[in-house]
This record gives structure tokens, sequence and C-alpha cells, in this order.
């Protein structure tokens, strides 16, 4: 019987080869996969962000890692779209206009599939009517938008009373993130929350997504 915790291991390690046979073998064996979803990849991806967040490992491994977790959710994704598993919400990500940055937003994509959600990536230089179609289409619980750079942060700003005044806000969240943004312009543009990097990003995200759950119940 594949051993869950040997998986997480591979995936914290990086070993992406590994990390496909291991769900591949735990799903020949019949394991429930939302079981090695939640003990093999999640808990892996929940080790890498805490290590990350502690400054013991840094970005080349956290990608590296992120590799190994799409690996394994090559097998397992399919399967518990079969099964009619569903994410824990859904989660639209993308640079905003005029920003082609995207390496934070990456690994913050990577990290909130890893804890559970359905990520829609817009890319880099993502024009406002690309979120609004992506919105529309997939009706998101968050919008995450990322700049690196301070001359195309004012675009989220733009973005956000968009959002407002098309009425989104009653039923999604907003999150900003990337090195130009800092909590207090996130504040001051109306932004639910703001992610300093991935770990905290995957964090407020879950905080959001149970907020907003119980303001729909």
């Amino acid at each position: 019987m594949t051993d869950l915790a040997e998986l997480a291991q591979h995936l914290i390690d990086g070993h992406d080869a590994d990390v496909a046979r291991l769900t591949r073998d735990a799903l020949d064996e019949g394991r429930a996969p939302a079981a090695i979803l939640e003990q093999g990849l999640i808990a892996g991806m929940q080790v890498v962000g805490e290590r990350f967040r502690d400054n013991i490992i840094f970005v080349p491994e956290v990608l590296v890692a992120a590799r190994a977790m799409k690996a394994g959710l090559a097998h397992l994704e399919p399967v518990l779209a079969a099964c009619g598993i569903e994410p824990i919400g859904t989660y639209v990500i993308g640079t905003v206009k005029g920003d082609i940055h995207d390496i934070g937003k990456n690994l913050v994509g990577m990290m909130l599939k890893g804890a559970g959600f359905r990520v829609i990536d817009l890319g880099v230089n993502t024009p406002l009517a690309k979120f609004q179609a992506a919105i529309e289409e997939h009706r998101p619980d968050i919008v995450g938008m990322s700049a690196l750079l301070t001359t195309t942060m004012g675009q989220m700003k733009v973005n956000i009373e968009s959002f407002r005044a098309a009425g989104l806000f009653d039923r999604l969240r907003v999150m900003v993130g990337g090195a130009a943004v800092s909590e207090d312009y996130a504040e001051s543009i109306g932004a639910h929350a703001y992610g300093a990097d991935a770990p905290s990003s995957v964090a407020k995200a879950r905080s959001l997504l149970a907020e907003l759950k119980a303001a729909r119940a």
C-alpha cells in the first residue's frame, strides 16, 4: 500500500517523477482520491509553504516542489473531476495590465492549488476586460491581482472600482499582492486582503473564503 506520507515527502523534496509514480500507484490501489490529495499533495505543499515562510527554503525550492505537485495533479485531477469532488473554492489570478512579471503570481497559484482551490490563471499583462470575462465565466469566490512595478499598481485601483461599480463585491472578494504593493496601499484602494508572500496569501484566501461562505449562508 502506497505510503501517502512518503508521497508528501517526495513532493517536499521536489522529486516530480516519484510524486507522479506514487500518485498513480495509490490510484491503482483504489485509494480515495481525496485522501491522496489531502494527505499527500496538500500535506506536502503545506510543509513547503511553512518552510518558505520561515526562510528555511527559498523560491527555487518552492518552484521545484510546485513542479512535483503538478506532476501528481496530472494524474489526480481527472479522477477528482470524475468523482464529482469539488474544490474548496475558485480563485481567478492574474498580473495586471502593463506588467509581465509572474514568478510571485505563479507561486501563489500553485500553492492555492495545493490548498484545494480551483485556480484560473489569466497570465500576465491582463486587461480589465479579461478579468471581467473570467469572473463572468468562472464565477470565482476570489480574484487575485499582482503587480511588481509601481507604474502598474494603479491598474489595481481601476479594476477594483470597476468590480465595485458592477456590484461584484456582493459575491466575491479581491486580493492584491506583489513587490510594488503594501498592506496600506491594498486598504486604500478597497481590496479585501493583501498577500505579502505565497503562504500568507493562501492563509488569507482561506479566511476570505470562510467569510464569504458565512455571508452566503
